[in-house]
């Protein structure tokens, strides 16, 4: 693959854990690649298939869910839900022949600002090794 390609990633993540664990890494001055665009929820359980379909067919290169560990969601079984909602989404990608490994889920603590920077390097190099999405035509940043 070219080495000029760079991913577009759009970032789903939970208010408490995830979202908070990203700006820890900032605050820490963590260095990751710049690819992901992150979205504040305050649920990773409020993600809905549909949040996720529209950046995949709009021409993002990979979605990822950050959440709160299981057993730790402030909304007690919200973390559960977009499990399932993710299992069920591949499923559907993978029965379309879209590759549903451009669809990450993440637990990721408040505390963990390390971790969701090994995260977006790992998605970013893991994008990169399949290329562009192939439905991507004019994705602006």
């Amino acid at each position: 693959m070219a080495d000029s390609f760079e991913p577009k990633i759009v970032a789903f993540l939970c208010n408490w854990c995830a979202y908070t664990g990203a700006d820890l890494a900032g605050t820490s001055r963590i260095q990751y690649p710049p690819n992901v665009r992150i979205i504040r929820l305050m649920c990773s359980g409020s993600v809905d298939s549909t949040y996720v379909l529209k950046p995949l067919l709009d021409g993002a290169d990979g979605v990822l869910i950050g959440g709160c560990h299981p057993g730790d969601c402030h909304y007690q079984s919200g973390n559960y839900k977009a499990r399932r909602r993710v299992v069920a989404l591949k499923e559907i990608l993978k029965s379309a022949g879209y590759d549903e490994d451009r669809v990450w889920l993440r637990w990721i603590s408040a505390s963990e600002g390390q971790l969701f920077a090994q995260t977006v390097t790992e998605m970013t190099n893991a994008i990169k090794e399949k290329g562009p999405n192939p439905m991507r035509q004019k994705w602006a940043v």
